[in-house]
């Protein structure tokens, strides 16, 4: 057992660290404050090839593992968590379904360009009636002359007002009162599309959460996503790979927090010493270490399964699961160590509290994770 990363791991992490720490994080406050999507960053991140990161070089990915996807997410979260689950989603939502389940047409004209960085990576699935509940999907999409005829709504949408196309889940038939649900792929500029981002969010300011709403879309039937009918399978595949994108987020988003509480209580004074030299204070730091050291773990051991060609649904879910609920008590830490400063803007705590709890909703739910763990477990 080796957990030492690779040579190519390493040179990614460093790579995107130093990235992460000149460039992303010095603005995240401001894009927060202003709700401001951070187009260029992501310009910058095509241009060093990350945005096809653990995609076939011959679609123009970068041929990296799931581990190195984990680490670029993780340290993008730590600076700035809209951008970290702006990757996230674009990697694991938008391109993952493509390079699983599409022809070798579809990838050439739908992942090369999500590779390129000149389309994000979006996924078409929840809906207003259909969130934990996936199998509820309500968008039909009916079979007529060659095309499908899609009608329905979908919220939540991460990524979709810079998506040139995007995967979604729709009902292509129903027999028996039992849906068949067919993931399409659907360009967004089509007529009878329409993208709206007007939500008011706690959190993940900078990043774009999208309502997509389609009336009488037609698409050819040739862009139908692998096979009929097994639209409810393949978005839980995707879920799968998800989860790791949203447990390293959750991870980078702690780091971030527990650096800014250690920085913190060296510097503060309080009855005429540091109040990290006070046992209450260190053994929070010492938790926070901890548990941010053993979420990460499980992050790149779920990778590495899938890297394996293992079945990694159990971890996924349960180093999303931990990860996510580790990240909130981590922030909420930071913040009673800062505190009342941790309650100002200034000290950037408050954002991580907020960021951060989207990582036990997006998804799947930490009540979901359990329950998918406990099938797991023969329950």
């Amino acid at each position: 057992m080796n957990f030492d990363l690779t040579t190519e791991q390493e040179m990614i992490r460093r790579t995107i660290k130093e990235f992460a720490n000149e460039v992303v994080a010095p603005g995240a406050n401001e894009r927060d404050r202003k709700k401001e999507f951070p187009s260029d960053i992501f310009k910058k991140l095509a241009e060093m090839g990350m945005m096809g990161l653990p995609f076939p070089e011959e679609y123009g990915g970068g041929g990296a593992d799931s581990i190195s996807f984990a680490i670029v997410t993780e340290e993008l979260s730590r600076a700035c968590a809209s951008t970290g689950i702006t990757y996230s989603a674009h990697i694991s939502l938008g391109g993952a379904p493509l390079a699983l389940f599409g022809t070798k047409e579809q990838k050439e004209k739908y992942l090369v360009p999500i590779c390129q960085g000149h389309s994000l990576g979006a996924f078409g699935l929840t809906e207003p009636n259909a969130g934990s509940d996936a199998g509820g999907t309500e968008t039909t999409a009916r079979e007529e002359n060659g095309y499908y005829v899609i009608n329905g709504s979908k919220c939540f949408i991460t990524n979709a007002s810079y998506a040139k196309h995007l995967a979604l889940t729709a009902v292509t038939s129903v027999d028996n009162g039992k849906k068949e649900i067919s993931a399409i792929i659907v360009p967004t500029n089509i007529k009878g599309f329409s993208i709206t981002s007007s939500y008011e969010k706690m959190g993940l300011h900078a990043s774009n959460t999208t309502e997509l709403v389609l009336e009488n879309v037609q698409v050819p039937t040739e862009n139908l996503l692998g096979k009929k009918g097994d639209g409810f399978k393949q978005f839980l595949i995707t879920l799968d790979g998800g989860r790791i994108g949203i447990g390293a987020m959750a991870v980078g988003i702690a780091q971030a927090a527990y650096e800014k509480a250690l920085v913190y209580a060296k510097t503060r004074q309080q009855f005429g010493t540091a109040i990290s030299k006070f046992q209450v204070i260190q053994f929070k730091l010492a938790d926070m270490a901890m548990k941010i050291e053993l979420a990460r773990n499980m992050v790149y051991k779920a990778a590495w399964l899938k890297d394996a060609g293992r079945s990694f649904t159990k971890e996924a879910a349960m180093c999303k699961l931990y990860a996510s609920e580790i990240c909130t008590e981590v922030a909420n830490q930071a913040v009673q160590i800062h505190g009342g400063y941790g309650y100002m803007k200034e000290y950037e705590v408050e954002r991580y509290v907020r960021d951060g709890k989207l990582t036990e909703i997006g998804e799947g739910t930490s009540e979901i994770q359990r329950m998918v763990i406990a099938r797991q477990i023969g329950c």
